[in-house]
């Protein structure tokens, strides 16, 4: 049998073979960034099935591009635990406990350390809508396609992913709230969008704030900050680790595990 023949079988044998496993899953996360992976390792710790899906083809957000391009992003004292969780070398510069971290390790640590937990990373998927109930309003998962099927223009009908959670950690846009919100028609929930930069409290405040929307979907990262007008931090990730942590926790909480 011919080679080329055996790779395109296994390919697609394989990668369908999963992708049909993944269809039910405990938590959907939507964004490959900072603090959808850290939320997709501690909730694949917990033995929870758990999805990262991200629309480009690689992972990290805004990690990547560091400090308007330079190599580098700071995190502070706050992170150290998580930090040493994920096995992310760290460097004190500041004695008030500032730290900067390489760019390149901290996104393919956050995604490695995911992946071994347990969690699956999908790229190249796009979610266009919800799957909802009514009585309360409640998100049971994801309407996803692939990412090229946009961009080709191409219209055709998408698929289905349940989920007894689904993270927006999908960043600055907030993507999955906004959905929420403009299809079904909810008065009381309104994405105020993010504010100007005032790193201290922005970082404060994103932690705080992340959480429950609405029963079964959560918020996280600058998703947060999008649907509740907060400020922005810039190139300093210690709100984004943080956020991830806590909407695990919330979530595993909600799932009674």
């Amino acid at each position: 049998m011919d080679l080329e023949l055996l790779i395109s079988r296994y390919i697609i044998q394989e990668s369908s073979r999963e992708l049909a496993e993944l269809l039910e899953s405990d938590v959907v996360i939507v964004g490959a960034g900072p603090s959808g992976l850290t939320a997709a390792k501690y909730l694949a710790d917990k033995k929870l099935k758990t999805v990262v899906l991200e629309k480009r083809l690689s992972y990290g957000g805004g990690i990547g591009g560091g400090g308007s391009l330079f190599h580098k992003v700071v995190v502070d004292k706050r992170v150290v635990d998580i930090l040493k969780d994920f096995d992310i070398r760290y460097r004190e510069v500041d004695e008030r406990g500032i730290y900067v971290v390489d760019t390149a390790e901290l996104m393919s640590k956050l995604a490695a350390k995911a992946l071994d937990s347990g969690a699956k990373i999908l790229f190249g998927v796009e979610v266009e809508d919800l799957i909802v109930r009514e009585n309360p309003l409640t998100v049971r998962g994801v309407v996803f396609k692939w990412s090229a099927i946009s961009l080709a223009g191409l219209h055709v009908d998408p698929l289905f992913m349940t989920a007894r959670a689904v993270v927006d950690a999908t960043g600055h846009e907030a993507s999955l709230i906004n959905i929420l919100v403009r299809k079904n028609k909810i008065g009381d929930i309104t994405v105020r969008g993010e504010r100007s930069a005032f790193a201290e409290k922005a970082e404060r405040d994103v932690v705080e704030y992340t959480g429950r929307v609405v029963p079964g979907l959560y918020a996280t990262g600058m998703a947060v900050a999008a649907l509740h007008g907060l400020y922005r931090m810039g190139p300093i990730f210690s709100g984004m680790l943080l956020s991830g942590r806590k909407v695990a926790e919330v979530i595993a909480s909600d799932l009674g595990v």
